[in-house]
């Protein structure tokens, strides 16, 4: 951005916004007034009406907005942490987090840094013929990186491992250092407290309707309309049809599986919302189990050839996984029921043939989530769109938004307030190739990718910055 943060040029002012400062410290000042008005206005009489910094009483999200947020899951509030972590002059923009279904997480002054509870275990890949080649490339690009991965024959993994059969493994690949697994809702907890710590708002509601400069042109230009760009935002409150407008000067799209839908939305002219962004929620199952005479503390995270994935709970026997269907086998994605016969039919079996152990499992808990699902390439949707320039879009991980969460917030802060990306060039994963036609392909299937996996230095790192004051 070459301009400062702000309310667009032109917008109509339909409030009565506080006289402009006559300088920088007074603008400086009127925004930390602000910031401690937003906070103190939560607090009631008495020591049990506290409420973190950044949240409020008020259900009704602020009239105005520097950042509006869309979506609160862990991309969506590490692009808000990142924000305010990055600005230039301390409370000097105004985030607000708009959240569908968010839940209460208090933030405690002088607490001990945030246990993730990362649990250090090696990625095992299998490969049969067919995709050796393409794991082997895969790992050559890792160890051009820096990454500590192995790779084993059948007969190093049956040595290695006893307890897998390696009928059809061809190869395998195994991650030597900071790869694992933990908890994910530690992980959303620890970036919305800090980052209301920081002075981010939040509001449960619903984005469902746009103003934008296009309503301004005379006359319309309908299809030939080349850009326009965001005034404000309708944020809907939660079982009501009453909607706050709120004035704003950036949108960012973290909507997850929601996020192409939030792009059809009132307001918004169709010509610019061209090509459309091809994510949709698909639904995924997690299945626990329990085996008395399973793989034990040994238990990598196994990504079998066929596409199902394991791994322990604990130390006591337990295990998860679960698989992803064929395309053409996609389970209604309208609620979050389980198919338990899923787990029966096709779960099962492979696990039982690749741990022959897993034959006499006892079957226990299971969920459902969803996937922010991208049809057109399984990655990432990061940057501005190419028609609405306040526009900025994080999403379409397919299962990777807790890797690539911390990574994709700080990189869309970076745009927001440099204009450009300064830790991680991550252009490739731009609107360009949904325009022009080319999916960025990775080597590996969706099928062998694995859930929630730590690139550890990384996540770790911004993590313990996290727990800092």
């Amino acid at each position: 951005m070459q301009r400062a943060l702000g309310c667009p040029r032109g917008a109509p002012q339909t409030h009565h916004p506080l006289p402009r400062p006559p300088s920088e410290l007074g603008l400086s000042l009127r925004r930390l007034g602000q910031t401690l008005q937003d906070q103190l206005s939560a607090l009631g009489p008495g020591t049990g009406s506290w409420v973190p910094p950044g949240a409020t009483r008020d259900p009704r999200p602020p009239e105005e907005a520097d950042v509006v947020v869309v979506g609160g899951g862990v991309v969506g509030w590490s692009v808000a942490y990142w924000l305010k972590a990055l600005e230039a002059r301390r409370h000097g923009m105004r985030v607000l987090v708009v959240e569908r279904d968010p839940t209460e997480h208090l933030g405690v002054l002088n607490e001990p840094p945030v246990d993730i509870q990362f649990q250090p275990s090696g990625y095992l890949f299998l490969a049969s013929p067919q995709d050796a080649d393409g794991l082997e490339a895969t790992v050559k690009v890792q160890r051009e990186e820096g990454v500590q991965v192995m790779l084993l024959s059948p007969t190093q993994l049956k040595e290695k491992f006893p307890w897998i059969d390696t009928e059809d493994v061809a190869v395998a690949s195994y991650g030597l250092e900071d790869e694992g697994w933990f908890d994910p809702w530690t992980l959303l907890t620890a970036l919305r407290r800090k980052a209301m710590s920081l002075g981010v708002l939040s509001c449960a509601g619903e984005v469902r309707g746009f103003v934008t400069s296009a309503e301004d042109m005379m006359p319309p230009q309908g299809p030939d309309l080349l850009s326009a760009r965001i005034k404000r935002v309708h944020v809907y409150m939660q079982d009501s049809l009453e909607y706050q407008p709120v004035t704003c000067a950036i949108v960012v799209n973290a909507a997850g599986a929601w996020a192409g839908e939030l792009l059809e939305a009132a307001g918004l002219p169709e010509a610019l919302c061209q090509p459309p962004l091809p994510i949709k929620p698909r639904k995924r199952y997690v299945f626990s189990w329990h085996c008395h005479d399973g793989p034990g503390l040994s238990c990598p995270f196994l990504i079998d050839t066929t596409g199902a994935y394991f791994r322990r709970e604990g130390i006591g026997g337990n295990y998860l996984g679960g698989m992803s269907p064929p395309e053409e086998e996609e389970p209604d994605p309208s609620d979050l029921s389980v198919d338990h016969n899923y787990f029966q039919e096709q779960v099962w079996p492979r696990l039982a043939r690749r741990v022959p152990a897993f034959s006499s499992l006892r079957p226990g808990s299971s969920w459902a989530g969803y996937y922010d699902h991208n049809s057109f390439d399984r990655n990432g949707v990061v940057g501005p769109h190419p028609r609405l320039p306040n526009l900025f879009v994080a999403a379409g991980f397919s299962g990777h938004g807790l890797q690539h969460g911390p990574a994709a917030g700080r990189a869309v802060a970076e745009l927001v307030l440099k204009g450009q990306y300064e830790t991680l060039d991550l252009s490739r994963l731009g609107w360009r190739r949904l325009v022009q036609g080319e999916p960025l392909m990775e080597a590996l299937h969706e099928e062998q990718e694995a859930q929630h996996k730590v690139f550890g230095k990384g996540l770790l790192g911004v993590v313990t910055a996290l727990g800092k004051s």
